[in-house]
């Protein structure tokens, strides 16, 4: 599979144009709690989220969430080690690219991991801190942002 990557400009003008296609991982560990890193980049900057990342053009749905897990969290999974959880969409004001006047429109497909070990995980260079959230605590967080609050909302 070749993979294509786009010049800044041209992947500002995809994500002015259309949503893009992203799978975001919730871990559980064996106590039940969720990783969350806390973002670097646009969008969500700053707050604690899930770990995540998009969809290549021309990219198995099975190879990405393999390559996400992989980069995002140093682990070797596959997807049928997952619970599907549903699709979401998550909207922001502002991009990764840090274009004035563009926001993200991301078409999500949210995937449940339980740990029954203490596997290491590390989050990439994306995040600056990671940690380990009871599910009350995410809910009631404000440093939570509210995409991530929805996967565990009723």
């Amino acid at each position: 599979m070749t993979q294509h990557f786009l010049s800044k400009e041209a992947f500002t003008q995809v994500i002015d144009a259309t949503p893009l296609v992203s799978i975001d991982l919730i871990m559980r560990n064996a106590k039940g709690q969720i990783l969350l890193g806390q973002r670097l980049n646009k969008p969500a900057q700053g707050y604690w989220f899930v770990p995540g990342g998009r969809i290549r053009k021309n990219e198995r749905l099975s190879d990405a969430f393999s390559r996400l897990c992989a980069t995002e969290l140093g682990l070797v999974l596959s997807i049928n080690q997952a619970k599907p959880l549903g699709n979401y969409e998550h909207f922001y004001n502002d991009n990764a690219m840090d274009a004035e006047g563009v926001s993200t429109h991301y078409v999500v497909l949210a995937y449940e991991i339980s740990l029954n070990s203490d596997l290491p995980v590390a989050l990439d260079d994306q995040h600056e801190d990671q940690a380990w959230w009871n599910e009350a605590d995410v809910l009631n967080s404000a440093k939570v942002h509210n995409h991530t609050k929805d996967y565990f909302r009723p």
